[in-house]
Order: C-alpha cells, then structure tokens, then sequence
C-alpha cells in the first residue's frame, strides 16, 4: 500500500488504495454455439476523486491485433462509495446544497461506519454507453472488493444482461479483478478477469 494522499476525504480512506491509473491484460471468455472462445485484452482503469466522499471510476477495454490496430471492447464510467444513509450534511437530491455540518468529517467517525465483519459496506454505481446502468452493493476488507448487482437496467435496445458479480483485490501492489454475468440467456457464469499495474 501506497501513502495516503494529503487532504483525502475520510469517507475514502477504505477504498484509496483504490486511487490512481492502471492498466493491464485480461481474458474474455464468451460462448459461440456449443464452442467457448477466450480473447485476451488490454485495459486502463482510472479512480479519481474530486474532494468529496465518493470515488470518480471509468474504464476502456480494447483488443490490439496482430497488425497493430485497435478494437474497441468496452467503456464504463461510475461511482463508488461506503453505503450509508444519506443526511442534512450531503448535498442533494438534484443540486441541493447540504444544510448541515458534512457528516462523517474523521477517520474516527469512519470507523463507526464498519459492518460486522470488520469491512465497510459500499455501492458502486455504473453505467455502460451500450444502454445497461449497473448497482452494485458490496464490502471492501482489508484490499479486497465484492460486488454483486443489486439492480440492473437496460433500455429497450440494450442486449440481455441481468445480473453480475465482481472481485477486485490488491495482490502484490497489482490490482486484481474478475467479472461474472448473466446475459444472452445464460446463467451467471465466469466472463473476464484481468491483472493491472498502476501507471500515474
């Protein structure tokens, strides 16, 4: 783990380890027919955040072919934070200001945050441009994330996709990753997982 940057909200502290760009390989499994076809793939992940209490995230995904050129597999931008209710002192809904005192201002008062397991419960809002919003409800413990979908949505167009589940582990100073879904009429079952490093 790296040091905490100066001036981070406290309500980050469980997921800044989390914080900064990386990039790494991966594998997509995906079936055609009876056939299971794997594809490996390159990815940069960005956490960012603008002062407040939640992490800014967005991803790419591509394949580089042999002859050097790009194909686009995905993009997906979101928000992650611990879950907790939201009071006077959080701005919203729309562009209400907060009429209180920010909540949750210390790493003491974020400790009272911590689930019974000793990790911190989180949501991580994200949402694709192929038409499919994802909720995901979670924890993070000790450089470790589980996720599964709480609610998916798709417009009209969208492909079928109804439900998934994420992990994300700090392995080595590596960020660790694999994704499972239900789509195209399947089960949840294994789809992608990758191995980054960060490059900022």
């Amino acid at each position: 783990m790296r040091d905490l940057p100066t001036g981070l909200p406290s309500e980050l502290v469980p997921l800044s380890w989390l914080l900064g760009v990386w990039e790494g390989t991966g594998m997509v499994e995906y079936a055609i027919g009876d056939d299971v076809v794997s594809q490996p793939f390159r990815q940069r992940v960005s956490f960012s955040h603008d002062n407040q209490g939640f992490l800014n995230y967005s991803a790419q995904s591509w394949i580089e072919g042999e002859d050097g050129e790009t194909t686009p597999l995905t993009a997906e931008i979101g928000y992650w934070r611990l879950a907790r209710k939201l009071i006077e002192g959080d701005p919203g809904p729309a562009m209400l200001p907060p009429t209180a005192v920010p909540p949750f201002g210390t790493t003491e008062s974020v400790e009272t945050l911590r689930n019974s397991s000793g990790g911190f419960d989180i949501t991580v809002s994200i949402v694709h441009p192929t038409g499919v919003s994802e909720l995901y409800l979670g924890q993070v413990k000790a450089g470790r994330i589980d996720l599964a979908t709480d609610a998916v949505m798709r417009t009209e167009g969208a492909k079928d996709y109804s439900a998934a589940t994420r992990i994300y582990g700090l392995v080595e100073g590596d960020l660790l990753w694999a994704w499972d879904i239900a789509a195209l009429g399947q089960g949840l079952r294994t789809h992608s997982s990758g191995r980054m490093a960060r490059v900022d």
